[in-house]
């Protein structure tokens, strides 16, 4: 279920950078739902299999799709609109897979095929949810850190640019000191109560 959100989420960058001019991604076969075509053998497949054996705070990845900016028609904005979609793709994702969960739970159907769709649904459901909320810390090279940068002033960007390096520590830093935590869990709670 990981793996197929991740797939859906990087080929949602893929398509609304082509619709947006930038076919850089399309001519790489990214505008794909393959899951090959986006795993990221460690950050898709080492980091999650370390983090489940071992209970270590891994945090995985997809195959980042590459967009090239000079194709853009409003660079800024679009490349904005393209960090964008992903998240948005995985709250449509948890949307349509509520929508059947809700149904499911309206029929009387008890058997054992009904209970494992019911809880397959609601992992889809918990699984899209987490992703898009924690895809939209503004920190780069998260979603949310690109879309900051498309939202701020040119300057200020630069400056949300040159931590993209350091992104990955300052999530540690976040999670380990429970703020990561703080920020994410009331966002995400709430979508899902209202969702499920």
């Amino acid at each position: 279920m990981l793996v197929l959100s991740l797939s859906f989420h990087e080929a949602a960058h893929a398509w609304t950078a082509n619709r947006l001019g930038d076919p850089t991604a399309r001519v790489l076969g990214r505008l794909t739902l393959n899951p090959v075509r986006h795993i990221d053998l460690i950050g898709t497949v080492v980091f999650p299999l370390v983090a489940m054996v071992s209970g270590i705070p891994l945090i995985g990845w997809a195959k980042p799709v590459p967009v090239d900016m000079r194709h853009l028609r409003e660079p800024r904005r679009d490349f904005a609109i393209v960090a964008a979609a992903g998240p948005i793709s995985n709250l449509l994702l948890a949307a349509a897979a509520a929508v059947i969960y809700r149904g499911l739970a309206a029929t009387s159907d008890a058997s054992a095929a009904a209970t494992v769709t019911s809880e397959a649904l609601r992992f889809v459901v918990l699984i899209n949810t987490l992703l898009a909320v924690f895809n939209m810390i503004p920190v780069p090279p998260l979603d949310g850190g690109n879309v900051l940068m498309g939202l701020v002033p040119e300057r200020v960007a630069h400056t949300i640019g040159w931590l993209r390096p350091y992104g990955f520590m300052i999530l540690y830093v976040l999670m380990f000191s429970g703020w990561l935590y703080q920020a994410t869990w009331p966002v995400s709670r709430a979508l899902l109560s209202w969702l499920l």
